[in-house]
C-alpha cells in the first residue's frame, strides 16, 4: 500500500512540475478595490487558487465533522466509566451476594 501511495504522489509531483514548467508566463493580477497590481507566473496563480480551494474544503469537513468529534469523547468516557465499574465489580470480594455485586442502575426520567 505504501508503494501504490509513493506512486501516486511521484506522479502528482511530476504533473505538478510540467504544469509549472509549461506554465511560466507572467500575467498581472489586481483586486478591484487596491489601488495595486502584481506580476505573476501563471502556475503560481494557478496553484494558489487550488491551495486555498482546498484549504477551504479542509476547514468546511473539519467544521461538519465537530458532531462525529463531540459524540467520540462523549463515548471515551462514557468507557472509561464503564470500564472503572467492571474493575471495581471484579474486584469486590467473592462471597458477597449477586444483588450487592450489581452496579447502581439509573432510573429513567
Amino acid at each position: 500500500m505504501r508503494i501504490l501511495f509513493r506512486l501516486a504522489m511521484l506522479a502528482a509531483a511530476l504533473v505538478l512540475a510540467l504544469f509549472a514548467v509549461s506554465n511560466r508566463g507572467t500575467i498581472v493580477v489586481g483586486l478591484w478595490p487596491l489601488p495595486d497590481v502584481v506580476e505573476l507566473p501563471l502556475y503560481l496563480i494557478i496553484l494558489g487558487a487550488l491551495m486555498i480551494g482546498f484549504l477551504a474544503g479542509e476547514l468546511a469537513a473539519w467544521i461538519a465533522g465537530r458532531h462525529w468529534r463531540r459524540e467520540a469523547r462523549h463515548s471515551a468516557r462514557r468507557i472509561a466509566m464503564l470500564e472503572r465499574e467492571l474493575a471495581a465489580v471484579r474486584d469486590a470480594p467473592v462471597g458477597l451476594p449477586a444483588a450487592e455485586m450489581r452496579p447502581p442502575t439509573r432510573l429513567a426520567g
